[in-house]
């Protein structure tokens, strides 16, 4: 379950945090850099205030690459008592001596590895942060100024950065200038945890107060993990957003949202001509979702389109693919993943092959039975059957 962390200057914002519904209260300076840090003493007096009403972290500072440095100041905010001691990996040569340099300290509290997406992180150190005992590593941005994690790190390479931090046993989180619509976005990748602060703060402006309001807002898009045995009014329209499905037709019918004329260099074609090189493909889809509410007022309420973007650039960066039929199915798969999808049509043309476009269309429909909850984007394969027409022109 995906855990929402909420970056706080004081005691004060930590509360506005907790009230929020944040489950990680984590302690920056907004005003001193990306990762500025907090005076050891007040990150003490908000690890004692928090209690166990949630857990902690902090970070060290935008620290020079120097070993020495880097393990004493994570000493001594590892001293605060807090849960996680965030430490900023910038780009360096002496980056894999500074992680070495805190595997002492590892071995008594959870580190984790701060990568940013402008800076072209190397995740060969991912290897090294293992070795060294660290408990995760969250890739963020350093420059807040510059744009948003998605912005440098497009969904089609999150996967390749949350794998190899798994398969090493790290546990994973995203941040850096995250607003609202990326929630949705990013869910499907099921990071351990994804972290704000400028979403959270009155205008956005991530050097102004947390507002409660702020706070509320984007807990509301991210799934809470509920205590065994604590009930709680369910909310079908915020399942729904979450991407669970709402277990029955509210009678409210269907929308249809849509992508068209969407155009990528794709590597595709079943003819040796075809291969080692990309060729112009337009991708075109129409998907009818299930309506929430009849009067939808921000994410928690509609399928972003976004996701079918993010899906399909995701499907063609793993390689090449023989059939325009082939692809068709595995972005029909993809969208047919979110529950509230009942039916989509995936129009898939080359525009180098002839006077005009030559492909497929397909459509599918949401089997009768299926999961409770989305499982995450199955990009890589052709994915399930599903039952439909479809409608084929030229597929090599």
């Amino acid at each position: 379950m995906t855990k929402m962390l909420a970056s706080v200057a004081d005691a004060a914002e930590a509360e506005i945090a907790l009230s929020g519904g944040a489950d990680i209260v984590d302690l920056k300076d907004p005003k001193a850099g990306a990762l500025g840090a907090v005076e050891p003493a007040v990150i003490g007096q908000v690890v004692a205030a928090v209690a166990s009403r949630a857990a902690t972290s902090a970070v060290c500072g935008d620290l020079p690459m120097v070993p020495e440095i880097i393990a004493r100041q994570a000493e001594e905010i590892a001293s605060t008592k807090v849960d996680y001691v965030k430490i900023g990996f910038f780009p360096s040569a002496d980056a894999r001596a500074c992680a070495e340099a805190v595997t002492s300290l590892a071995r008594r509290s959870k580190l984790i590895a701060v990568l940013f997406a402008d800076l072209a992180p190397d995740l060969g150190l991912l290897q090294a942060f293992a070795a060294s005992g660290f408990h995760g590593v969250m890739m963020d941005t350093a420059d807040k100024t510059g744009g948003r994690l998605l912005q440098h790190l497009p969904p089609e390479r999150i996967p390749a950065f949350i794998e190899a931090a798994r398969a090493l046993g790290l546990k994973t989180g995203l941040a850096g200038s995250l607003e609202a619509p990326d929630i949705p976005r990013l869910l499907p990748f099921h990071p351990d945890y994804l972290g704000f602060r400028g979403a959270l703060c009155d205008h956005s402006d991530r050097t102004a107060g947390v507002s409660e309001e702020a706070v509320r807002h984007i807990r509301a898009l991210i799934p809470e993990e509920r205590p065994a045995g604590r009930s709680a009014t369910v909310d079908y329209r915020l399942l729904a957003a979450r991407g669970y499905s709402p277990g029955a037709d509210s009678g409210l019918g269907t929308d249809k949202i849509f992508v068209r004329d969407f155009v990528l260099p794709v590597h595709i074609g079943a003819y040796s001509f075809e291969h080692g090189h990309t060729q112009r493909v337009r991708f075109d889809v129409t998907a009818d979702v299930l309506r929430v509410t009849n009067a939808p007022e921000d994410m928690r309420h509609v399928v972003s389109y976004d996701l079918i973007m993010d899906g399909i650039r995701t499907i063609v960066s793993h390689g090449h693919v023989e059939l325009s039929e082939t692809l068709a199915e595995q972005v029909a798969a993809h969208v047919l993943e979110d529950p509230r999808v009942m039916r989509v049509t995936v129009r898939v043309e080359k525009l180098e092959l002839g006077p005009g476009g030559v492909g497929v269309e397909i459509e599918r429909k949401r089997a009768k039975q299926q999961s409770s909850h989305a499982r995450p984007p199955a990009a890589a394969s052709a994915g399930p059957e599903f039952p439909g027409s479809g409608k084929k022109g030229a597929s090599t």
